[in-house]
């Protein structure tokens, strides 16, 4: 979210897409599929980040479809991202770009910052664009390698926007309407800063899995719920558009969109709040103290760490349900060392609060300072970060403008 292979997309439309089984939702059938007055038979359709933030994130394969007999490897694709909005905190990165950069390695990747779903509730527009070339830059400063991903802006490339009002006319507003974050957002907003792109974004997020024909995404807990929307909406299209109808308009017949299966990191898909181990890490939370920045200095971090919410109990211990707390900072402390989860339960089981919380700082501080390092030499360099960015933007459209004709196609729409 290597490259070379990504311009082979220009030939999807005439390799057909391979649907993976659905563990995820096996409740899915016709009473999702049926429209009043067009779908007269039941029928069962076999098929779900980063980035919360509110992150897009999906894998699908990079290459044409090859007979089975075929020694040529077929890679996977993931296509991730992160808001630009507010600052990158350690829950993006564990949660999201720190395993980018150890999925880059086994699966072709694309990696954008989804600045659209950054205006779904009110911003300034006088930090958008910086705060967009910001995120770039950290994800190139973690370790995103230009060399085996593409790094893009949403809105630089527009099937995004496009595939994303067909999607529109498949979706039922009660599909919609039972987003739960959606009520969450515009209960804290108020109805008068609620626009009816903060009811539709999840469409735009199917929108941004689907166009890359996916068949993994990494997701995060809180996620799961749009991905499930993106997987319905996958199944109605088909449905209602692909197979026989598809190629009686000249087009390839078969499945329109792959049906994604979720691919949930075992730990730091969830990485909680300091002052609350029961919230999520959030830009949105109004107090910073509860989050550690990716840009924060050695300074800083050390008073957010001595100041986070702790509790009574004696030792350190996982997975106790009466010290969430206890088992956030410890999985952050695992993740950023690197160690296993045994190693750091041995390591930290006789420790008190003060010993491990000066353990915890210095390990933060030791990764972050290398990215932070990096990061400025990137942000001081317009002209390199706008070749990445342009660079990526041409990869990432030229498979999506492939999937996007497709629909068209399929959708009866004028050839163009």
């Amino acid at each position: 979210m290597g490259r070379a292979v990504l311009s082979q997309f220009l030939t999807l439309s005439n390799s057909t897409p391979r649907l993976s089984s659905s563990q995820f939702c096996g409740r899915l059938g016709s009473k999702y599929l049926k429209r009043p007055g067009s779908i007269r038979h039941n029928r069962t359709i076999n098929g779900y980040n980063g980035a919360g933030f509110r992150c897009c994130c999906s894998v699908s394969l990079s290459q044409p479809a090859v007979p089975e007999t075929s020694s040529i490897p077929v890679r996977k694709r993931i296509v991730s991202g992160v808001q630009p909005t507010g600052a990158i905190h350690l829950g993006n990165y564990l949660g999201a770009i720190k395993t980018w950069i150890e999925l880059q390695n086994s699966y072709d990747t694309l990696f954008f910052i989804v600045d659209l779903h950054a205006i779904t509730l009110p911003y300034d527009t006088q930090q958008l664009s910086k705060a967009t070339r910001n995120t770039a830059a950290i994800y190139l400063a973690c370790g995103v390698d230009t060399s085996k991903a593409s790094v893009f802006v949403q809105s630089h490339v527009r099937a995004h926007v496009e595939l994303m009002w067909l999607l529109s006319s498949a979706t039922p507003i009660g599909w919609i309407n039972r987003m739960i974050q959606f009520k969450e957002k515009s209960r804290k907003a108020g109805d008068e800063n609620v626009g009816v792109a903060l009811l539709t974004y999840p469409v735009l997020m199917a929108s941004d899995i689907l166009l890359y024909q996916s068949d993994l995404v990494p997701v995060g807990e809180d996620q799961k719920q749009h991905l499930e929307l993106t997987r319905e909406l996958a199944e109605r299209v088909n449905y209602l558009y692909g197979g026989r109808k598809w190629k009686k308009l000249g087009g390839r017949g078969g499945a329109i969109f792959k049906v994604p299966e979720p691919l949930i990191p075992p730990a730091g898909a969830r990485v909680m709040s300091l002052t609350d181990g029961l919230s999520k890490m959030s830009k949105s939370a109004p107090s910073d103290q509860s989050r550690i920045n990716l840009l924060d200095p050695k300074d800083v971090i050390a008073n957010k760490i001595k100041r986070c919410k702790t509790d009574s109990f004696s030792g350190m211990e996982f997975d106790s349900p009466e010290r969430p707390e206890c088992n956030n900072l410890l999985s952050i402390y695992q993740l950023i060392s690197g160690k296993t989860k045994e190693e750091v339960a041995q390591e930290c089981q006789d420790m008190n609060w003060g010993t491990f919380k000066t353990l915890l700082t210095d390990a933060l501080v030791d990764h972050l300072h290398p990215i932070q390092i990096r990061h400025e030499e990137i942000i001081s360099d317009p002209a390199y970060l706008d070749g990445v960015l342009g660079e990526g933007a041409t990869k990432a459209a030229a498979i999506a403008d492939a999937t996007l004709s497709n629909v068209y196609q399929a959708m009866g729409f004028l050839y163009r």
